[in-house]
């Protein structure tokens, strides 16, 4: 499927700031969502899946409210994240707890989830900030407020890991 898009009204600066150094923005959504992105001016075309291309859509315009100043990868990086968060993980399970109910943000974050809840034993290995911890507790309080296990033990490494 292929979206047409013109940002209006144009401002060169914020179409500069939106598309990156070289463009490099831009090809950071084409890598991340699987799409073609052109544009030419304030006018873009994607090309893709009809939910690739209407993500890639969504980000540009909200990358564009943001760029009166240089937009960071880091930015667009975590845009991406957010995004394909929404529609990645879907049917994900959600985890229901005193809080709130929580859900895997990214796809992998849901394969986390499911193993934990299909296995007994999951080991979860990632960086640091990648919602580990968070996610396993989350998953025991879960199961012990709907009375699925009685108790819940908590464990650490006697080494440290570093």
């Amino acid at each position: 499927m292929i979206l047409r898009h013109t940002f209006t009204p144009p401002n060169n600066t914020r179409m500069a700031h939106l598309c990156g150094p070289m463009d490099s923005h831009i090809r950071t959504i084409e890598a991340g969502l699987q799409v073609t992105i052109a544009h030419r001016f304030e006018q873009f075309k994607i090309d893709g899946t009809k939910l690739r291309a209407q993500q890639a859509l969504e980000v540009l315009q909200a990358m564009y409210e943001i760029a009166q100043r240089p937009i960071e990868p880091e930015t667009v990086q975590l845009m991406l994240a957010g995004d394909m968060a929404l529609s990645t993980v879907e049917g994900a399970m959600a985890l229901t707890t005193r809080r709130a109910d929580l859900r895997a943000r990214t796809q992998n974050q849901g394969t986390y989830l499911e193993n934990i809840a299909t296995h007994d034993i999951t080991f979860g290995i990632g960086p640091a900030g990648t919602g580990k911890t968070y996610l396993a507790v989350a998953c025991a309080v879960d199961a012990l407020e709907r009375s699925t296990v009685q108790r819940i033990v908590l464990t650490r490494p006697a080494v440290e890991a570093g």
